[in-house]
């Protein structure tokens, strides 16, 4: 089959790191083609050479698309030609209309004047198409994200996409969108239309990819052809990390002690929707060296329910009692509960965990100013030796502690949060999705963090969508929906049957 893409001997340099070495990469025409690698592979710098994001001159090798050689200045150059990118982080206008989402730059317009009449009915042909049945009038900002996705794809068919990439398109869904969405690049691939999909979700490359191209440190590993034979998952990661994984969880023997936390009849209401309760009287106990999970579908409460422990900063009306060692503490703000050695690492990292345009050492040190400071004086010898300390416990792969986190890849942004709330000792440590959005290789280097932690004796608290890892990693599993407890169970009597159970039956 003819290829619509080949990018050859690709090279991209940023100061001190080369990001891709003389990268290949041929996509056959109406075929979806899957990007893998760990977290600084290259995938997503790939990507944003391909469609111009780093301009032509900022690199080195060919991009050839529909048989000519292309030489992308800006985004729009390879839009025009219908290479349409898809980033993680969407780039919808949260209160524009759907509408108005879709045709934004590309105004439906005639003299300066916008054809509001022919821009809806083009909005719902669109919509039709990616199997979103909302009026084209709604605001983002009322839809959820795999409704969004869906949005994003409207929009990339307005521009009469040829080549659709996307990064990471389901690292945010729950499995019903995440399968919705995979469907409907099968049914783009059945009118023509061949995409890149990037993806740390083997098992959905496995669905739909006709071919898989591994990265490792900005090079290709290997190109498979899944129409030619059936590639296990175990092969593609041996590939990816360069190194057989015989688990993909460490080995840990738990070392259990005495209940050191406790939160009885935990309520919360929403803070907009005062008469909307989130979080319903729940109750929950952590004993030291014990990892606890929390699983739930998306919108069951296990955020709000975290978030609210760590110092209120979500909701109102919030009652109950957070004990520690038997003590009952105040945790009103987030102050206090980081001086009760409470630490929450939230599921957003780019928006609320980090300072993207600050370096590492800065991010590190923002939980715990006193442990560098002399006479309220920052030390910045001492900072710059904690930091540095922690990258070589955390393996952080940088070029220095005084890199901005901004360029690092999500696996070492996560390992950098992670540091930050270390640095301030925390006896109790809640995870909200500690591996969304990295990689194999990645995640078994937090798992390893997370069982060293909980070895220290610290109790750990885990939120995560992926019950493979609740049942991976944890000793005990609470199971929310509806913003309750619906079951608990012990590590060795959960399976993802029975807490699937539990959420389905729960109430009923």
């Amino acid at each position: 089959m003819d290829a619509i893409l080949e990018m050859r001997g690709i090279r991209k340099t940023f100061p001190g790191v080369v990001a891709l070495d003389h990268v290949n990469l041929r996509v056959r025409s109406g075929e979806i083609h899957a990007i893998v690698g760990e977290n600084g592979a290259g995938k997503s710098t790939l990507m944003k050479v391909l469609s111009g994001v780093y301009p032509h001159g900022s690199y080195s090798g060919d991009i050839e698309f529909q048989g000519r050689l292309r030489e992308f200045s800006d985004i729009r150059d390879s839009e025009e030609l219908g290479i349409i990118i898809i980033h993680q982080e969407l780039a919808l206008v949260p209160l524009l209309s759907i509408a108005e989402n879709i045709f934004l730059g590309n105004e439906m317009a005639s003299k300066g004047v916008i054809d509001w009449d022919k821009a809806y009915a083009k909005t719902r042909e669109l919509l039709r198409k990616v199997g979103l049945n909302e009026s084209p009038d709604t605001l983002i900002t009322n839809l959820g994200v795999g409704k969004q996705q869906l949005v994003e794809i409207a929009k990339a068919l307005s521009k009469n996409v040829k080549l659709l990439i996307l990064d990471e398109p389901t690292a945010s869904l729950n499995e019903s969108d995440s399968d919705a969405l995979l469907k409907l690049m099968l049914e783009l691939q059945d009118q023509g239309i061949a995409s890149i999909i990037i993806s740390h979700k083997l098992n959905e490359i496995s669905q739909v990819a006709d071919s898989i191209t591994v990265l490792r440190d900005g090079n290709t590993v290997y190109t498979y052809d899944c129409r030619m034979a059936t590639i296990s998952e175990e092969r593609i990661i041996e590939q990816m990390v360069g190194r057989q994984m015989d688990s993909r969880y460490p080995p840990r023997t738990p070392q259990i002690g005495e209940t050191i936390f406790e939160v009885r009849d935990w309520r919360v209401f929403h803070p907009e929707h005062s008469e909307r309760e989130v979080v319903k009287g729940v109750n929950l106990h952590a004993r030291k060296g014990e990892i606890i999970g929390i699983a739930g579908l998306m919108g069951s409460g296990r955020t709000e329910l975290a978030m609210s422990i760590f110092g209120r900063s979500y909701g109102k009306r919030i009652s109950g009692k957070v004990f520690k060692n038997g003590v009952e503490i105040d945790t009103g703000n987030v102050s206090k509960a980081i001086k009760h050695g409470i630490a929450y690492v939230t599921e957003d990292r780019k928006g609320l965990g980090l300072v993207l345009e600050e370096d590492i050492k800065t991010n590190i040190s923002m939980a715990n100013l006193a442990g560098i400071a002399t006479r309220q004086v920052i030390d910045k010898a001492r900072e710059h030796k904690v930091a540095d300390g922690f990258r070589k416990q955390l393996k952080i792969r940088c070029s220095g502690v005084l890199q901005k986190v901004l360029h690092l890849s999500g696996g070492n942004q996560q390992k950098v949060v992670i540091a930050k709330w270390l640095f301030s000792n925390p006896d109790i440590l809640i995870l909200d999705e500690p591996s969304r959005g990295i990689d194999v290789g990645a995640k078994y280097e937090i798992y390893s963090i997370i069982s060293a932690l909980a070895a220290e004796g610290k109790c750990i608290i885990m939120i995560s969508s992926e019950m493979p890892e609740l049942l991976g990693m944890c000793d005990r599993i609470y199971v929310m929906n509806e913003g309750s407890f619906a079951a608990e169970f012990n590590a060795a009597d959960a399976s993802q049957e029975k807490i699937m159970h539990a959420i389905v039956n729960h109430g009923e």
